[in-house]
């Protein structure tokens, strides 16, 4: 079957000439928009959220993203021939939900897999896995060989915390060298974390152990470090110098932050018990860091305003206007 090219500029919304900076901030505002940890209709969300990490990890790599536009033109050109093997690569996991991975476009073109994914053999992409090796002693002598089979099972921040129920598909060999694709609604407890594996017995093949490997999927908003996280919190420069409050969301709804006078830059707000769950089931923390917003253009009295804050600056030396 013929694998369907796939316009990653038409699904940030942005031009074949966009800068890294304008293809940064679509995916950004794309991936807020329908993230499955925000989006009411979550099914959807996940389908639109796959495509719109596809597109960023393509044109998000400078490296890719002209490999892609070379592909691009050869398609556009007719020229473009499939190699011999081409299609599903064998290894590699996909960015996906329940089981859904990359699209074939990328899979064949591209290899598969987010950085920090794993392969296992003969692993379909998007939590589908495949054996692991042989355990049983007679393995070789006619008897089925217990098989511990591995797939790749994307959680958000929020599923670890509340935890949650997956759909995971994986691989299973067959007699005669066939395979089939078995799926499993599987229970995730909170508290999960990046790399950590979840076994359940027995689900492997003759006996084996099924090994679902957590793989954290990148928030927008929210930087992950160890049991902690990071949101920035965007004020106006006023707000920044006379202090004042400030709505902010976290993973679990809206808090009212206080802004101290002359607060700086950077400077980080701690909310205790508000990051992702540790190993000994208590929680990290949230660290709001702040980001000063100054105006881009200036109307006449706003530039009169801060022009007479220039003047009163002991360091300034002089008013601005007076050369």
């Amino acid at each position: 079957m013929a694998v369907q090219y796939k316009d990653y500029y038409k699904v940030l919304g942005v031009s074949k000439s966009a800068s890294q900076d304008e293809i940064r901030k679509a995916y950004r505002r794309l991936a807020r928009e329908h993230h499955p940890d925000v989006a009411k209709d979550k099914k959807a969300a996940e389908a639109k959220f796959k495509e719109i990490n596809e597109a960023n990890e393509v044109l998000g790599d400078p490296e890719k993203r002209r490999r892609y536009d070379e592909l691009g033109s050869q398609w556009e050109q007719g020229g473009f021939q499939q190699g011999p093997g081409a299609g599903r690569p064998g290894g590699g996991f996909g960015n996906g939900f329940g089981g859904d991975g990359f699209s074939d476009f990328f899979e064949t073109f591209f290899g598969g897999g987010m950085p920090g994914g794993f392969s296992g053999g003969g692993a379909f992409p998007g939590g589908q896995g495949g054996a692991r090796g042989a355990r049983h002693p007679f393995a070789g002598r006619g008897r089925a060989v217990s098989r511990d089979l591995e797939a790749q099972v994307e959680v958000t921040l929020l599923e670890v915390l509340q935890g949650a129920k997956k759909r995971v598909s994986f691989r299973r060999s067959e007699g005669g060298g066939g395979a089939s694709t078995e799926t499993l609604e599987v229970r995730i407890p909170k508290g999960v974390a990046e790399g950590q594996k979840i076994r359940l017995a027995g689900k492997g093949e003759h006996g084996g152990d099924l090994l679902l490997k957590v793989s954290l999927v990148a928030h927008p908003d929210y930087a992950v470090d160890g049991f902690d996280l990071v949101r920035k919190v965007t004020i106006p420069a006023w707000k920044a110098v006379l202090g004042g409050e400030v709505e902010a969301e976290t993973l679990e709804g809206t808090v009212r932050l206080k802004i101290p006078a002359g607060t700086q830059a950077d400077r980080r707000f701690r909310l205790r018990g508000r990051g992702l769950w540790d190993r000994e089931k208590e929680r990290g923390d949230l660290y709001l860091e702040i980001k000063v917003r100054l105006p881009e253009e200036l109307k006449d009295e706003e530039r009169a305003a801060w022009e007479a804050l220039g003047a009163l600056d002991p360091e300034s030396g002089s008013s601005p206007n007076s050369q």
